[in-house]
């Protein structure tokens, strides 16, 4: 006998929730805790903001199959690639000093001065600001829970959907 998995309405809305925490963790650490987050911790944000989107229209949505994998496929591609660019970061933090990029110009000034294009280039590279680790919890940095939640939420989907699939298809 099968276990039922949860209807896929409640796993975006599951999306949706856990996204809209992490948002709201990393605005009170900005803004409650004074730290200022660095290009690839913003961009890291933006693939949860898009996670959150598809989430959410994928909620009020409420898709059929062929749907339902537009959007399950959608959520990997935002998921694997956060968690590239927090294995990125992650792998510049356990860089020896000396290896460490230096320190570059400031988002705001990048995103001013130089076209988008190589604004996005030179963050995804990361600098000296990137490497540095101020806050962890339970041993890990930002970066690292990170790259942690955004592979459980790839593998997550990727296991319900193929679940879903395999369970309708008998």
């Amino acid at each position: 006998m099968t276990k039922a998995l949860p209807p896929p309405r409640l796993i975006f809305a599951a999306l949706v929730l856990l996204c809209g925490c992490l948002l709201g963790f990393g605005y009170y650490l900005q803004f409650q805790e004074g730290l200022e987050p660095c290009p690839m911790c913003i961009f890291q944000r933006l693939c949860y903001i898009l996670l959150l989107g598809t989430g959410a229209v994928a909620f009020i949505h409420s898709p059929a199959e062929a749907g339902l994998r537009c959007y399950v496929a959608l959520i990997g591609v935002f998921a694997l690639l956060g968690a590239g660019i927090a294995g990125r970061q992650t792998w510049l933090q356990h860089l020896p000093e000396d290896r460490i990029p230096a320190c570059g110009p400031g988002l705001d000034f990048m995103l001013e001065m130089y076209p988008l294009a190589d604004v996005i280039k030179q963050a995804l590279r990361g600098t000296g600001e990137c490497a540095e680790v101020h806050w962890r919890f339970l041993g890990a940095s930002i970066a690292e829970w990170s790259l942690i939640w955004f592979l459980l939420i790839a593998g997550s989907f990727t296991i319900y959907l193929w679940r879903l699939l395999t369970i309708r298809q008998t």
